[in-house]
């Protein structure tokens, strides 16, 4: 079995950032992610751009430097790749992480798709981009409905219906428009989201007075079928024609695999149970790190502000082993 001090999952920037935070604080991490690293922008659509300046991005105090003050995806994927080549950051890429058992002696067994490990502290980067939030109706797992936006190309002249109101709806409906798609928007709620991004509501509203885009607000989806959707609008049945579904109602952590650590999630809030001076969980040596602390609410935690958490994490295990960090 191979012994690690430290084992971080999850290669995002939150889990790269609390590994440079080891690093400064004389410990050798090993980051464990089950994709490429930062596996959640690779999947952003193919196009999107952050809402965050790339100076909010940075990890390490590796400068991230574009032409427009707000990076695309391809550029951030460029950028956290040279973190990783510069800082020299141990990254076993494609390898699940699958049990993290707690043993009497307080280490932990870190069991993986390829391996088994035993660690001391084990820190958990994993996001929440894996676990849609599902509306439970009829028709949602047919071929046709995805949970995730990445192009539009494919649905030139197909009849398309995106569910929810928020970001990632209003980008790809303008998106998918574009394209040459026929767009309906469902959103159960009664007036644009106020989370919407102002630069881009705008172009968005106009279409839909325009009549490009069919916007209906209180809308419930009912069922899906091959080729419709079927939803309320104010108690009213509504049924109208579709190729293709994207229902963008969000994501949430993997709670399960906390649980399994033993880690208490707030069953409301589903917030895991942690000190936030030090990102530790009510498990003695299990920490988190990044949007999985926010819980249900992802709009709390971001990159910007989630990259922090490696320093309080890197304190404490420092304080911990008797190290001083940098």
């Amino acid at each position: 079995m191979k012994k690690e001090q430290v084992i971080i999952v999850g290669g995002g920037p939150c889990g790269l950032a609390a590994a440079i935070a080891l690093q400064n604080a004389n410990f050798s991490p090993l980051v464990i992610e089950k994709g490429n690293i930062v596996n959640s922008i690779y999947h952003y659509p193919t196009h999107q751009t952050f809402f965050s300046s790339s100076d909010r991005l940075e990890i390490g105090g590796v400068p991230f430097i574009t032409e427009n003050r707000k990076p695309k995806r391809n550029q951030a994927l460029a950028y956290y790749r040279e973190v990783v080549t510069r800082k020299n950051i141990r990254v076993h890429a494609f390898e699940k992480v699958e049990r993290v058992t707690r043993q009497a002696d307080g280490t932990f067994i870190v069991e993986t798709s390829k391996d088994t490990y035993e660690a001391t502290y084990v820190i958990i980067a994993t996001g929440y981009y894996d676990n849609p939030n599902y509306m439970h109706v009829p028709g949602e797992h047919l071929p046709k409905v995805t949970h995730y936006f990445k192009e539009a190309h494919p649905y030139y002249n197909t009849d398309c219906v995106v569910i929810g109101g928020k970001n990632s709806s209003v980008d790809a409906a303008l998106e998918l428009v574009k394209a040459g798609a026929r767009v309906t928007v469902l959103y159960r709620g009664s007036q644009y989201s106020s989370s919407i991004k102002p630069w881009i509501l705008p172009e968005f509203d106009s279409l839909v007075r325009q009549g490009v885009i069919t916007m209906e607000f209180n809308a419930h989806v009912k069922e899906i079928t091959e080729d419709a959707v079927v939803y309320t609008v104010n108690g009213e049945e509504k049924k109208i024609k579709n190729d293709f579904v994207f229902a963008m109602t969000g994501y949430h952590p993997d709670h399960d695999f906390l649980k399994k650590m033993g880690v208490h999630i707030d069953a409301e809030t589903g917030r895991p149970m942690y000190n936030p001076e030090t990102m530790e969980t009510n498990v003695e040596g299990i920490f988190i790190a990044g949007v999985i602390a926010a819980g249900n609410n992802a709009n709390e935690i971001f990159i910007e502000n989630g990259r922090f958490h490696g320093d309080l994490i890197a304190a404490c295990i420092a304080k911990r082993e008797g190290k001083v960090s940098e």
